[in-house]
């Protein structure tokens, strides 16, 4: 029988994940783990109780903010340290799964939770053209590690 990794694993349950995103735009999932356990997973979309984008505003998704983004939305790495945080639940020293790379707000409160290690499937930088991935490399200058999601995704039925 041959065994899966853990990264593999938790990266196939995150691409799954983002299948549950009600954003119009994008969907990403996420998962918290530690010591081989899942702590917490997330993804993108509203604040629970607030208005579901695909459902509401089908068409165009939220209202967009003042920098042009969803005025709404709550990142998957967020949702899931929001919820392990809302069950006292601590993320220091996990290791996050995520389909797309963290944006720098995104990064400030990784780093500031002592999430010690990211593993992306996807560049942030590359979806919204722009030149690097500034969470990215704020992580990787603050010593948490940062890689590229590298292995093969078996189960996983449909890419978002």
């Amino acid at each position: 029988m041959n065994r899966p990794a853990f990264d593999d694993i938790y990266m196939e349950l995150a691409v799954n994940l983002a299948r549950r995103s009600h954003c119009i735009k994008r969907h990403v999932g996420a998962v918290l783990a530690r010591d081989t356990r899942i702590i917490s997973i997330g993804y993108n979309g509203p604040p629970s109780g607030t208005h579901n984008c695909d459902e509401e505003w089908a068409e165009n998704g939220c209202p967009r903010d003042s920098k042009g983004g969803c005025s709404l939305a709550i990142h998957a790495e967020q949702n899931a340290i929001l919820y392990a945080v809302k069950n006292k639940t601590s993320v220091e020293g996990a290791t996050l799964y995520i389909t797309l790379s963290p944006c720098l707000a995104c990064s400030r409160i990784i780093f500031s939770m002592g999430i010690r290690r990211v593993i992306y499937l996807k560049s942030y930088a590359e979806y919204k053209g722009i030149a690097s991935d500034e969470g990215v490399d704020f992580l990787k200058k603050f010593g948490v590690e940062v890689d590229r999601y590298q292995g093969e995704l078996a189960n996983v039925t449909h890419m978002i």
